[in-house]
């Protein structure tokens, strides 16, 4: 069988190096695609030394409105035919949205909804074509509620579950897999941002980027549409299934401070 291609976006540091790393270590060849050069060239020799795979380097900014089209013209011009797309870029900013930049918002909504939306339609039809292969969301337990102080971010998550899980749906009568990561606080670049630093969230535990990457290439071999890691997390999933909205909401505003 030809060895499978996963192409990895924000896998410079965090979930996504961790999801990289998971999938070369099954054979998997990967396309590292984020904003740090240096960062990716590292990873790549690392995971060609290590596991044996092709590994090949992307650059791309994801905040361009053109990023995803030009991602697949560069896909193209290489010859590299991706099996495996796992949509991991994203980050989120805390604070009162009223008082939030208007760009960072926006930046915000392009890398974590439009730029997934958009590679997702352009690679998806070719998998579709040789029935292998499939998508890999990563989203988050915030796309269980409303996040005040973390608005924008939130409401994004919720799009790329709902999305995720329509698509799960969709492609149920193939052979591609289509799920969702719902990762709780993890030990990452994302809360290290001096924005994030000091967020509650972190008191009630956190988890390691490994962990939650080897929880995620798990769900997606098994084609699992939802994937949360963790006790507590998941306890939180099936909790907002019954609490009323106003009380969950509630709740991710204290821990957003």
């Amino acid at each position: 069988m030809k060895q499978q291609t996963v192409l990895v976006t924000g896998a410079s540091s965090g979930i996504g190096l961790e999801l990289a790393k998971a999938f070369a270590q099954q054979g998997y060849s990967v396309v590292l695609l984020a904003r740090n050069q240096q960062a990716l060239e590292q990873l790549a020799q690392s995971l060609r030394s290590q596991y044996k795979v092709g590994a090949e380097v992307l650059v791309a900014d994801l905040r361009q409105p053109d990023a995803a089209a030009q991602v697949a013209q560069e896909l193209a011009r290489r010859g590299l035919q991706v099996d495996v797309l796992v949509n991991n870029a994203g980050f989120g900013v805390l604070g009162a949205f009223a008082q939030s930049d208007l760009q960072e918002q926006t930046d915000m909504m392009q890398v974590n909804m439009v730029a997934l939306t958009q590679l997702t339609r352009l690679l998806l039809p070719a998998m579709l074509a040789r029935n292998t292969g499939g998508v890999l969301n990563v989203a988050s337990t915030a796309a269980l509620q409303g996040g005040p102080n973390m608005a924008v971010y939130y409401a994004s998550k919720a799009f790329v579950l709902s999305f995720s899980e329509a698509l799960h749906e969709e492609l149920a009568h193939t052979g591609l897999h289509v799920s969702c990561l719902c990762p709780g606080p993890t030990r990452t670049a994302f809360f290290a941002a001096e924005n994030m630093a000091h967020a509650r969230l972190l008191k009630f535990g956190a988890h390691s980027a490994s962990e939650v990457a080897q929880i995620g290439f798990t769900a997606f071999q098994r084609n699992q549409a939802i994937a949360i890691p963790g006790l507590k997390n998941r306890l939180l999933a099936f909790s907002t299934r019954f609490a009323p909205r106003f009380v969950t909401r509630k709740m991710a505003q204290a821990l957003n401070q």
